[in-house]
């Protein structure tokens, strides 16, 4: 069992200093825009992941005119209690403590305390570029998996210095096939591991979303969904040396595990391209409860879920659908955000949720 019970924002986003209380499961989050919803989400995110869900720029995280900011959050696991405390003091570097102790890397604290957010931008994941999928698949992976976030780090660290030098020759007039191969070979080895890794993933993630977007949409609606790689067709050393003309051409590594894709469709055609908004939506739901589901499984415990603006382009069927499976079928601690009070207590009413709303002001 996961839960939270309590978090302190201290110069956070647009909070000066604000201390919640969280003693339910079910949790409604109300107020009118801009009074920080969707900002206590990420702090909660923040906490799991050591890096906000919205920007990259921890900057743009520190409430206006101040240096840096403070995060302090009490979670229980499996009746242990664990104090999370982030420290950003403005100068690039951040301190992540657990239970007091600091952390060597961030990176370890991936995983300890999972998390599935939903927000209205997600729907880039399905209209958006394959650089969306592929962050998703990894993001549930590398808290699965810790070796595969190192795998990942590496991929990226030596396709930035194969990038950097596929410039440089090009600016030079130069060519260095021996270093060239050394990188090649440097970055066949967790580019292979990161590819089988996401193959019997998807895997098991396809079909579950496709039990959820069935479930959600309540119709008979074909929706196949496939990953593609070129490794499934060729080995990584062949890939390489096949596009190195056209790397030397575009100054770039135009082969590899970076450009995998998700591809979905609808009814044979693709999902994108027709789907409705309440399609589109609900295929997000059912991508982001397969994730919430697939870690379930693999931690044995539910994850926190954290549903942003969910009514947005949903219409009362679905969305009795989805909440009723979030809120009812499963036990984990959910965060739900909403402009309209009445509305999240409505909800709560009709599927007979014990919960509580927070309202800010």
């Amino acid at each position: 069992m996961l839960r939270l019970s309590k978090i302190s924002l201290t110069h956070f986003k647009n909070y000066p200093f604000k201390t919640f209380v969280f003693g339910k499961r079910v949790i409604g989050i109300c107020g009118l825009n801009g009074k920080g919803k969707t900002n206590l989400l990420d702090a909660i995110y923040y906490c799991c992941f050591t890096k906000s869900y919205f920007t990259a720029s921890d900057q743009l995280n520190v409430h206006f005119g101040m240096d840096g900011f403070r995060l302090e959050a009490a979670f229980e696991k499996n009746e242990l209690l664990l104090k999370v405390v982030c420290i950003n003091r403005g100068s690039g570097k951040k301190e992540f403590l657990l239970n007091d102790v600091p952390y060597e890397k961030l990176s370890m604290h991936i995983g300890l305390l999972p998390a599935v957010m939903i927000a209205p931008d997600d729907i880039e994941i399905i209209t958006g570029g394959s650089e969306e999928r592929r962050k998703l698949i990894d993001a549930i992976i590398c808290q699965l998996d810790a070796e595969y976030l190192q795998q990942l780090m590496i991929y990226n660290k030596v396709l930035q210095q194969r990038n950097s030098l596929l410039k440089q020759l090009a600016e030079n007039g130069t060519t260095n096939n021996a270093l060239l191969q050394i990188l090649d070979e440097q970055l066949m080895q967790p580019g292979n591991y990161v590819f089988e890794k996401r193959k019997e993933f998807t895997a098991q993630l396809i079909p579950i979303v496709q039990q959820f977007y069935q479930q959600i949409a309540e119709n008979v609606e074909s929706i196949n969904i496939q990953y593609e790689s070129r490794l499934f067709k060729h080995s990584f050393s062949d890939l390489l040396v096949q596009n190195r003309e056209k790397d030397r051409y575009l100054q770039r590594t135009n082969a590899g595990i970076h450009k995998d894709d998700i591809q979905f469709e609808l009814n044979g055609q693709s999902f994108k391209t027709i789907a409705s908004q309440g399609q589109r939506k609900s295929l997000l739901f059912a991508l982001k409860l397969a994730e919430y589901e697939i870690m379930r499984m693999g931690k044995g415990f539910a994850p926190l879920l954290l549903l942003d603006d969910v009514f947005e382009k949903l219409d009362e069927n679905r969305m009795k659908n989805l909440l009723h499976w979030v809120c009812r079928q499963n036990d984990g601690q959910v965060f739900i955000t909403d402009t309209h009070k009445d509305r999240l207590q409505k909800i709560f009413d009709q599927l007979e949720v014990d919960g509580e709303i927070i309202e800010l002001e």
